[in-house]
């Protein structure tokens, strides 16, 4: 596809190409889901997740890694966060990921009301912490739950639905919101305790098999309510949304099936070929159905 003519659009064109090689570059998983998405979707939604992906590295990626102290790391998240407001605001950033991502937000009417919570949720991030039941409710809220409301109102955007049915759209896409963050606190246990400092799920006592089990069994009740709510979803993202569930289902029965000693040790994985036929059950789901 060739620049657009226009200066402006020129620009958006280019900020989401940076986006894109942003998601590209870091979750191979992630890219092959949001493939199985409408084109009119997916870079409003490769976007969010480019925005999403920065933010991380600042609170626990590259801006460790090039030395900065929690003090500026704090900085640098406080500066994200208002270039981001700005941005909204202005319908324009210097910054090409916090550009592709305002431009999404104000095409898919995305406010502060989403956006806020979830930098505060970056910021929890800036310290070793231990989550006791309120605070990891409100993290999961502000890092999980409204990155699927952000997407909702990308698939929603040119859709009329009824007030009972975007209630449901809503309770699904926080629960499958919190369902990803809760499986990714469970396999990566060993980096977030060992190298973070973090226990989102064991307030500060450590994860045992009971407690284990009890997650388990609540995010399978999460992703049920969120699988619910999935023929409500505009057809062409319910295949990438799918997938998406599905591969988080299978990642969450590997962990069911490991003892919780080792998940402090090593972190359970899906192979590719797996992916790939949660892939193409998702789309033959979508594909059978009549609406």
């Amino acid at each position: 596809m060739s620049a657009p003519a226009d200066p402006a659009e020129h620009f958006t064109w280019a900020a989401r190409a940076a986006a894109d090689r942003v998601i590209s570059s870091y979750s191979t998983s992630f890219g092959l889901a949001t493939r199985l998405l409408g084109p009119r979707h997916r870079s409003h939604v490769r976007s969010i997740y480019a925005l999403v992906r920065v933010a991380d590295e600042v609170v626990d990626g590259a801006a460790s890694a090039a030395g900065l102290d929690p003090a500026e790391k704090a900085e640098a998240l406080a500066h994200y966060a208002e270039e981001t407001r700005r941005a909204l605001t202005r319908g324009y950033s210097t910054d090409l990921v916090v550009h592709a991502f305002a431009r999404t937000a104000i095409e898919a009417q995305i406010g502060l009301e989403l956006i806020d919570p979830f930098f505060d949720s970056m910021r929890a991030d800036l310290e070793p912490a231990a989550f006791g039941v309120a605070e990891h409710a409100s993290y999961v809220y502000g890092s999980a739950e409204v990155i699927g409301l952000m997407c909702l109102q990308v698939f929603l955007r040119e859709e009329h639905r009824t007030e009972a049915e975007r209630e449901t759209l809503v309770s699904g896409a926080r629960a499958l919101g919190a369902a990803f963050q809760n499986i990714n606190f469970l396999r990566d246990l060993a980096e977030d305790t060992d190298e973070l400092g973090r226990d989102y799920l064991g307030g500060g006592e450590g994860l045992t098999e009971e407690q284990r089990q009890e997650w388990v069994d609540t995010v399978r009740g999460q992703l049920a309510e969120a699988r619910a709510a999935m023929p409500l979803l505009p057809r062409d993202a319910r295949t990438a949304v799918r997938s998406a569930c599905a591969l988080f289902e299978a990642l969450l029965e590997k962990i069911a099936a490991t003892p919780v000693e080792e998940l402090y040790h090593s972190r359970v994985r899906v192979s590719n070929a797996c992916k790939a036929g949660l892939a193409a059950r998702a789309a033959l789901t979508t594909r059978l159905e009549t609406h």
